[in-house]
């Protein structure tokens, strides 16, 4: 591949090609597809440019404007179900009939005053060895992690998770993530009222596929790096490329200014992310899960965020064990594994599980992966106390 290295001549101003170690005349078959997808971005955005120019002379030439309430409309339409999905969260069943916690819900106001749902599972008896503060995956909720929370606090590990915008009893658009920075600055917020309550106690931030791309990112902040004793990543986002490079080259567009379309062609069935058929079952039937087509801001927000990632894997430094299933059809096991070779931390740990797939916490081994979780903790917690 030809390497062109591109100056302005002083006299005239002009861009000036430099050719250096030049192999061929030809251009590759990269470069042509690069340029392909190029141009096709250009007509696009120039097609959408043309199309919002005419929707706008057309409205200003009519003689029926929009309704004027329309936008209170679909603002009350999404305040009503938010607290359609906030009463379905609150019905979920949270520990077990011989269960060893207690637990409860409440309400979260994040940096952006959006309410936020959250949970708390905590031992009944003896005192808190740790806290793990959960952050769920894209389109699911913190009730789905129950089971997992029980066998947390049956080994004095206390549990508190919180619903992302959009996300379970959360406020906003079922689905919908205007960006995944707000994720990071909820979950830092959250880390910190949790410690606050909770003085002298350790904590631990767990956060699952798109959660587990914002929990490194938070991470990356020293005020919250500072609050944690480590990080738990399962089946983290962190190597995400678009269906199509067209995709990621118009979606740019398209996230300004149409942020809220939705991509067609979603399988309600969904992906297979267990090898459980009851959690599989459980999972897609689960009306707090979004299984609608994906938002085109939420997808562009997928790919700003694990694109930052990867170029910053160098830049983690705080204890960390990542989870990865080697069959995970979701997100990418290799990746996870360029974290663990690339990341500078002192503590740092991986599993591949062979042949696992996405969702680790709900596989028929959710047990084994869970001791394995608290396994780590123990040793992170050994190490601080010596």
């Amino acid at each position: 591949m030809e390497r062109i290295d591109l100056t302005t001549s002083g006299a005239s101003g002009r861009i000036i090609p430099l050719v250096g170690k030049v192999r061929r005349s030809v251009p590759s078959r990269a470069a042509i597809v690069r340029l392909f997808v190029f141009l096709q971005s250009i007509l696009l955005w120039f097609f959408l440019v043309l199309r919002r120019t005419s929707r706008l002379a057309h409205f200003s030439k009519s003689s029926s404007p929009p309704p004027p309430g329309e936008r209170r409309r679909l603002a009350k339409a999404e305040e009503e179900d938010s607290r359609r999905r906030r009463e379905l969260a609150e019905a979920v069943e949270m520990v077990g009939p011989a269960s060893w916690c207690r637990s409860g819900t409440f309400d979260f106001v994040g940096p952006r005053k959006s309410s936020l749902f959250c949970r708390y599972w905590v031992p009944v008896s003896g005192q808190m060895r740790g806290i793990l503060v959960l952050i769920h995956g894209l389109n699911e909720h913190s009730g789905r992690y129950a089971h997992f929370a029980e066998q947390l606090t049956s080994c004095y590990f206390g549990v508190y998770a919180m619903d992302w915008i959009g996300h379970g009893g959360s406020d906003g658009l079922h689905g919908y993530v205007p960006s995944l920075n707000y994720v990071v600055e909820d979950t830092g917020a959250f880390v910190e009222r949790v410690s606050s309550e909770n003085p002298g106690v350790p904590c631990f931030l767990l956060g699952h596929s798109t959660g587990g791309a914002a929990v490194l990112k938070a991470s990356l902040y020293p005020h919250i790096h500072s609050m944690l004793e480590g990080i738990i990543l399962t089946s983290p986002a962190l190597r995400v490329k678009p269906a199509h490079p067209i995709v990621g080259a118009v979606a740019p567009i398209f996230s300004l200014v149409a942020p809220r379309y939705q991509f067609k062609g979603a399988n309600k069935r969904g992906i297979p992310v267990s090898r459980d058929p009851a959690a599989m079952l459980a999972k897609y039937s689960d009306p707090l899960v979004y299984t609608g087509p994906i938002r085109v801001r939420t997808g562009h927000e997928i790919l700003r965020i694990t694109s930052f990632l990867m170029q910053n894997l160098r830049s983690v430094t705080i204890p960390f064990i990542v989870l990865h299933g080697t069959a995970d059809r979701v997100t990418d096991p290799l990746a996870s594994q360029d974290l663990y070779n690339e990341a500078v931390s002192v503590h740092k740990d991986i599993r591949l599980y062979d042949g696992f797939l996405h969702d680790l916490l709900f596989e028929p081994e959710r047990d084994d992966i869970g001791a394995d979780i608290i396994a780590w903790m123990d040793r992170i917690l050994e190490k601080e106390i010596n």
